[in-house]
């Protein structure tokens, strides 16, 4: 991997027992590695099926599709998500590794079987994935870094869209979230100058009301409680012919 600068946390409090425990015995079975190759692309259905099940002598059913969430946080959003959809295989990345043990104890809890965890940056992640091999991603509530010359520590940026819009499938959705006005406008400015992505909503409540397959988490909480008011935003993955066509 190249070197990169990462600008956040990597570790917090010390972990409680329990969490710890499922650290080292829970992680390493559900943990994403990449391939060895420089130039490997990971297998998606056989990171589903193979060695790195739940439980040694469970046998996974193929997934219909996969989802990733970058950035997961405490996991409550992913782990709902994969709850409800249990035919979906999920890839959750995040640096974080208090972030990461509260996801696993969303999966003890819950005894969710179609989660994978990558803990490290995304962006060594992203270029190892298949080309068109993710139905839907999601970045929900990023660090806002809201100073201007920190703008550039973002996680929506060119480079990260042109990566996203290589693994999203045709008609795949990009969800994003924030309450920071800033990042917002951010958001909306990077993406919309975009000829491979294409914003869903019709009227104003389409992205001032969030989704009902969108569970609440705590830091949207927080900052509604703080008078903020997140932003619920969905793009679309424009089919790749139809770009060609439209932009020769």
């Amino acid at each position: 991997m190249p070197e990169r600068q990462f600008y956040g946390r990597r570790h917090g409090r010390p972990l409680r027992a329990k969490l710890q425990a499922l650290v080292e015995t829970l992680l390493p079975r559900l943990r994403i590695d990449l391939p060895a190759e420089a130039d490997g692309v990971a297998d998606l259905h056989c990171l589903f099926l193979e060695g790195q099940a739940p439980s040694p002598d469970h046998v996974a059913a193929p997934k219909s599709e996969f989802w990733l969430e970058i950035g997961f946080g405490g996991g409550e959003h992913l782990a709902w998500q994969a709850a409800h959809r249990p035919e979906v295989g999920f890839l959750g990345a995040e640096y974080f590794f208090n972030g990461i043990a509260s996801l696993l104890r969303h999966i003890d809890d819950r005894r969710l079987e179609n989660l994978r965890i990558y803990d490290g940056d995304v962006r060594d992640l992203l270029p190892r994935l298949p080309a068109a091999s993710l139905t839907r991603v999601f970045i929900l509530f990023p660090d806002p870094w809201p100073k201007s010359r920190h703008n550039k520590r973002r996680l929506v940026q060119d480079d990260t869209l042109d990566e996203l819009a290589r693994v999203l499938a045709d008609n795949g959705e990009l969800r994003l979230a924030t309450d920071d006005p800033d990042y917002l406008c951010w958001m909306l400015e990077h993406l919309m100058r975009r000829r491979d992505f294409v914003w869903t909503a019709d009227q104003a409540q389409d992205w001032r009301r969030r989704p009902e397959d969108w569970p609440e988490t705590r830091y949207e909480r927080k900052a509604i409680e703080a008078g903020r008011k997140p932003a619920y935003l969905k793009f679309r993955r424009l089919p790749r012919a139809a770009v060609g066509r439209a932009f020769p």
